[in-house]
């Protein structure tokens, strides 16, 4: 029960940076480049805030694992702010997770893992819900260059997943990885636009940041050891369906048929793919 509630509460954590997102850049006019900067300088600030509180030793900023990861976040950070800039909050969020998905389950079958047949089914209803919402219809289509942009962050969100599997200090090793990527990040602000910065988006990418990001994260990489790596893959595709949720009361996004369906198709594989788990 304590892991469900924790996953649970990631998961809601990663649903909120897609709603938080969404409102920033579409609803008040930032940049999605200036979003994405403070998000990150916003989450490497809590971070490192309560790295130097604790009584551990700080981690090695220059590990391998470390540039590693800090380049993975810092892609998906610029390609998850750039691609709400047409994309919905729920749609973004099912192209992203959907992504990670095949790059996560392609890694275990790569690697060797033992993959339980009830995961597989799992996996293949969740990704069906996931079709079942992303297909076009009549004058529906998925604006091309924001799925291409969310495309290259749902790779960059599984290296990251994959690669905190191992970690042995999970808030030092994201507070570590914000810090390396902001750089890379800052460097967008050299791409021209309208660099305005609204009070209420700034405030949505600093919650987005320090809260639903940082402390998300730092959440995800303390639970991750604890969970197959398949499972990891699965449980995350619950966020979508609470993206489109949020949407719908938060946003005013219209709730249909289609939606119902495919949310009950996601969380039903997660359910089948949690048999093999308890």
């Amino acid at each position: 029960m304590r892991l469900f509630l924790l996953v649970a509460l990631t998961m809601t954590a990663f649903a909120s940076n897609s709603l938080l997102n969404r409102v920033g850049v579409a609803n008040y006019g930032m940049d999605p480049f200036d979003f994405a900067v403070i998000r990150t300088g916003a989450g490497a600030a809590m971070l490192w805030g309560l790295v130097v509180i604790r009584s551990q030793a700080k981690p090695n900023l220059f590990a391998a694992k470390r540039i590693g990861g800090a380049l993975a976040l810092g892609i998906y950070m610029i390609g998850f702010s750039w691609a709400y800039l047409t994309l919905d909050a729920g749609l973004g969020a099912l192209i992203l997770f959907g992504v990670l998905q095949v790059v996560v389950f392609g890694w275990a079958v790569i690697s060797g893992q033992p993959i339980p047949i009830f995961r597989w089914i799992g996996a293949v209803i969740a990704l069906i819900g996931l079709a079942v919402l992303l297909w076009p219809t009549g004058s529906a289509a998925v604006p091309v260059l924001g799925a291409l942009a969310m495309v290259a962050a749902g790779v960059a969100w599984a290296a990251y997943t994959l690669l905190g599997r191992a970690e042995a200090d999970p808030l030092g090793a994201t507070a570590t990885n914000f810090l390396l990527c902001l750089p890379l990040v800052a460097l967008t602000l050299l791409v021209g636009g309208d660099h305005s910065i609204s009070l209420v988006g700034a405030a949505t990418a600093i919650l987005a940041g320090a809260i639903t990001s940082g402390l998300g994260y730092a959440l995800w990489y303390r639970v991750l050891p604890e969970l197959p790596t398949t499972l990891a893959g699965i449980a995350q595709l619950s966020v979508p369906v609470i993206a489109v949720a949020g949407g719908v009361i938060l946003l005013g996004e219209e709730m249909t048929i289609r939606l119902l369906l495919a949310g009950a198709l996601v969380l039903g594989g997660i359910a089948i793919s949690l048999i093999t788990r308890r």
